[in-house]
């Protein structure tokens, strides 16, 4: 079984593609240009995933949940992306999870409130890497994917029918 993980952000969106024995297939961002109209930049990130999804054939995805953000522009734009991607994958058949940041936290650490670092030499450790990926947020999307295949089986209610 192949999961999509997805960190998601309105500039930069983490993915990644792991199989669900934790063996990385690929991963990577999606980049938007500040000087493109939000119509443009949430087409880019829609034409994107669908190349992904395509090229790389997820069975699942699993996405981090939005958090309440001290930027309500911010936590607007990220939240039209989420949207964005719900629909993408909605229209491929693809099935789609959320997880909340503490959940990613506390699946890969074993506590919620774990430190960028914590996560950061996890992903590492479950990978068996020598290198965080770059950026940061496709390691996030890394971190995302294996929650996801942490709970796949035992966690049913963050699917998203």
């Amino acid at each position: 079984m192949r999961i999509l993980g997805i960190d998601p952000g309105f500039g930069t969106l983490g993915w990644a593609i792991i199989e669900h024995n934790l063996r990385i297939i690929e991963y990577g961002a999606i980049q938007t240009s500040k000087d493109d109209d939000i119509a443009q930049r949430l087409l880019r990130i829609h034409v994107d995933i669908i190349e992904i999804i395509e090229r790389l054939q997820p069975d699942c995805m699993a996405v981090e949940r939005l958090y309440f953000s001290k930027n309500t522009k911010t936590a607007m734009d990220v939240a039209k992306c989420i949207g964005v991607i719900m629909l993408t994958t909605r229209l491929l058949g693809i099935e789609y999870s959320e997880y909340s940041p503490s959940q990613i936290k506390h699946a890969l650490t074993g506590y919620g409130r774990a430190t960028k670092e914590q996560m950061q030499k996890m992903v590492m450790k479950i990978f068996r890497i020598e290198e965080l990926p770059e950026p940061d947020d496709a390691a996030d999307a890394l971190a995302i994917a294996a929650c996801h295949s942490f709970n796949f089986g035992n966690n049913r209610r963050n699917v998203i029918h």
